[in-house]
Parts: structure tokens; sequence; C-alpha cells
């Protein structure tokens, strides 16, 4: 009786000591998981407030961008041409007179004037142009598109006005500080009105702070009253520098 107790007794705390020895392993293993799970979902639960700002700086255009043309037509095609690049040489020497920049040609054409009587296409003559385009400080641009038109320009096709690229990059700068100051102002305001304290910028981004767009102006084909009016007034007005910027501010 007493071997066979020893030996049941023997026989189960093996089995107990297996089970029970397992639970410290687990336990363990729960404790070591659970803070680096706690402190991942706090991570991932940050709040922000996301807001954009714009910004906006206005620069005079100082620079006239301007297109002229000589247009002659006439029944002869070789005379045709031979006046517009007589014209055309005048007006260019002119313009390199005046020390104007980014003189090009524009464009050539040499083309057939065409008449149509009784549904039937007929050539009655040839009309050249040649057109130029340079870039002149606006308050010169009105004089000397008088004298251009003197020396044998008969069209002013079109002009553009411009700042500066000095001018243009100072305002964007600018324009990206109003931004900035905007957004900050307009989050100050939701924080002030909520009574919540911002902690610090979480991420900053730059939308745009694109160079203005040239101011157009259109012109008609000069005439004789126009060659002998007073000086063409030119206006460049102003231009538009914007930018817009967005914080995200964790609170």
């Amino acid at each position: 009786m007493l071997v066979a107790t020893k030996n049941q007794s023997s026989h189960i705390s093996a089995p107990n000591w297996r089970r029970w020895s397992a639970i410290p392993l687990t336990l363990m293993l729960l404790v070591s998981c659970t803070p680096a799970s706690i402190a991942s979902e706090k991570q991932t639960h940050i709040r922000t407030l996301t807001v954009s700002g714009r910004g906006v700086e206005e620069i005079p255009a100082t620079l006239a961008q301007v297109n002229v043309g000589v247009e002659i037509q006439g029944k002869n095609v070789q005379e045709v041409q031979q006046e517009a690049a007589k014209r055309s040489s005048a007006v260019v020497s002119l313009l390199k007179s005046r020390n104007v920049e980014k003189l090009q040609t524009a464009g050539i054409s040499l083309s057939p004037v065409y008449s149509y009587t009784n549904n039937v296409q007929k050539i009655t003559g040839y009309s050249a142009t040649n057109s130029l385009s340079f870039r002149i400080a606006t308050d010169k641009a009105g004089s000397l598109l008088d004298e251009v038109v003197k020396v044998g320009a008969t069209r002013i096709q079109g002009i553009s006005f411009v700042a500066s690229d000095e001018a243009i990059s100072q305002a964007q700068k600018v324009a990206l500080q109003k931004a900035t100051q905007d957004a900050r102002q307009q989050s100050n305001a939701v924080f002030s009105a909520l009574n919540i304290q911002p902690k610090e910028i979480v991420s900053i981004q730059i939308n745009n702070a694109t160079p203005p767009q040239p101011i157009y102006r259109e012109f008609a084909k000069v005439n004789a009253q126009m060659a002998d009016a007073a000086t063409t007034p030119v206006e460049g007005g102003q231009q538009r520098v914007e930018a817009s910027v967005t914080l995200q501010i964790s609170y």
C-alpha cells in the first residue's frame, strides 16, 4: 500500500508540474507585448489641425514685351518682298540703336492675295509680312513705338507687360510670408475659440508661389492718324504674385 501510494503521487506530480510551469512564460509574453502596443496606439492618434493661408503681393510691370510688324502688298512679288525687307531693316536698326532687350524675328511670310469672281480664284497680288519682338522699359515704350511706325512699321501686333525677374523673386518671398502669417492667424483663431493649446507644427506645405502672368494689350493696324498723333500712351499696370501655404499643427 505504501509503495502504491508513492507511485501514484509520482505519476500525478509530473503532469501538474508541466502544466503550471508554462504559466509564467505566458504571463511574461503578455507583459512584454502590452506596453509596446499601447505606445503604438498612442502614436497613431495624434490630433492635428490643418489650415491653408494665402498671400498676395502686387508689383509694377516695368517691362514691355512688344510685337511689331511690317506688312507690304503689291502686284509684283519681288518688289513686295524687297520693300518689306527694306522697312524691316530700318526698324531693326532703330531698335538696336535704342538698346532694346531680347530683339528677335517673330515671323516672316510671303503669300499671294486672291480674288474670287464667279467662283473663280485669281491671284491679284502678293503680301509680305515681317514681324519682330523686343523688350523695353515700360516708360520708354510709347515714344519708341512712334519712332518704329515712322521708319516703316505698319503693325503693332500686341504688347504685354511684366515685372523684372528680381522684382518677381522678391515678391514671391513676401507673398509666402503673408501666406504663412495668414495660416497662423487662422489656426490661432480656431484654437482660441475652442480653448485648446496648440503644441507644434507637424508639417509645412508650400502649395504655390508662381510667377505672375503677363498683362496683354491689343493694338489695331497702324493708320495715318496714329502715325501723326502725339506720343502713344503706354501703362504697364500692376502684376499680382500669389502664394499658398498649408500648416498642420498638433494639439
